[in-house]
């Protein structure tokens, strides 16, 4: 096997870009908080980034890509990089280093339980979010990355397809943050007292960055530079467009104006659905889906409303709703002609591949709500999910912190 310094090249950037996506997650999430709440809310995505790839090296990446145990776990073989070198691995990246191939996946896991914060923001306790991280990480993320990706795992044997992460990163995500907000509960004064975001810009700032961001984490998925690299980054352009509009057009159907909230929720609602897609989708179907997905997560962010549950930031509407459609909709336009290693879709005569995508998001959506409610429930007897109720009337920044994130 020979490093190809092409793709190794690409594979780095592509790191790179996912890296920046959790700053840009960090102040989407930021921005649509209370103002007294904006470092907490950035703290919880920024402290993934030393939480999660510390877990990574020591363990996470043995757990989820390492040799395949029973197809539900990877094995210990990998902990601390042991045996993870600079040579091809020939079952991940066979023309990239190994541990180019490990540090793009961490990026991955980073991101992931990032995103379930949108469910509790402006009421979780710091040092509880910290051990929360590390649980969800080894528990959670890493069986279900082995199952869907790992070589061996049980749902890649079943054929699901999956390119960048739909069941793993937003199924996984989305299904979790409904499960914590149940249980975490709702904020105090929420339904009555009026709780408006308090910085717009910097919440499109936040999803700028994950649009340019998502280039990384779909393009950089085909783990090599060429032409499924290329038409995956297409598609994701393609598709975050169409569903900005989408969720735009339905908004000022439904509410009498458009606004940046709605256009910057659109567009991540169109990253999201095609994640799974994108390597597997060419641009039509990729115009449609995020079409779809825009109008979808529309409705989808308004049914918290409905049921009475308090998802902050819409983690649920936007990555579970986006998520699951998105698996969904690779199952209906997929193509060989773009991925000869993936499926056709029904579009193309395979009906058999919807029921598999139908399967892979019951079974990752069950599994997810499942073990995050055990690793909550946990928690809150042991350490206490939320701050007291003088702490969050006083706001994160001061009470977790001790800092203000203005000071005018």
């Amino acid at each position: 096997m020979k490093i190809d310094t092409g793709d190794t090249s690409w594979l780095l950037f592509s790191t790179a870009l996912v890296m920046l996506m959790t700053p840009g997650l960090a102040l989407f999430y930021g921005g649509m908080v209370r103002r007294k709440n904006v470092l907490g809310t950035i703290m919880q995505s920024f402290v993934a980034l030393g939480v999660v790839s510390v877990q990574w090296i020591v363990i996470g990446y043995s757990l989820a890509f390492g040799p395949d145990i029973g197809h539900v776990i990877g094995g210990l073989q990998w902990i601390g990089l042991n045996g993870v070198g600079l040579e091809p691995n020939p079952d991940y990246a066979a023309t990239v280093p190994h541990q180019a191939f490990m540090i793009f996946q961490m990026m991955f896991a980073v991101i992931t339980p990032a995103l379930i914060t949108g469910a509790f923001a402006e009421r979780f306790k710091f040092s509880t979010y910290v051990v929360f991280l590390l649980l969800w990480s080894t528990f959670v993320y890493a069986p279900l990355a082995h199952w869907v990706w790992g070589v061996g795992g049980w749902i890649r044997n079943l054929g699901a397809l999956d390119f960048a992460g739909g069941l793993v990163v937003h199924v996984s995500s989305g299904v979790s943050a409904l499960a914590a907000a149940f249980i975490v509960g709702k904020r105090k004064g929420h339904g009555h007292d009026h709780m408006p975001p308090h910085n717009m810009t910097m919440t499109l700032l936040g999803a700028s960055i994950l649009w340019f961001g998502w280039f990384g984490f779909n393009g950089g998925s085909a783990i090599a530079s060429g032409a499924l690299a290329t038409s995956a980054f297409v598609v994701t352009h393609i598709a975050a467009a169409s569903a900005a509009l989408s969720w735009l057009m339905v908004e000022w159907v439904k509410r009498g104006k458009p606004t940046i909230l709605g256009a910057a929720s659109g567009c991540v609602a169109g990253l999201v659905a095609i994640t799974p897609a994108s390597g597997f989708v060419g641009p039509m179907a990729a115009l449609l889906i995020g079409a779809g997905a825009g109008a979808l997560c529309y409705y989808g962010v308004n049914f918290k409303n409905k049921f009475g549950f308090d998802d902050s930031l819409d983690a649920v509407g936007v990555h579970g709703v986006g998520g699951t459609f998105g698996a969904i909709a690779t199952g209906i336009f997929a193509s060989k002609a773009i991925n000869a290693s993936g499926a056709d879709g029904l579009l193309l005569g395979n009906v058999s591949l919807v029921g598999t995508q139908l399967l892979s998001v019951a079974v990752a959506a069950a599994f997810s709500f499942v073990m995050t409610w055990l690793i909550l429930k946990v928690l809150e007897l042991t350490m206490g999910l939320r701050v007291d109720d003088d702490q969050e009337v006083e706001g994160l920044d001061l009470s977790q912190h001790g800092e203000s994130g203005y000071m005018f």
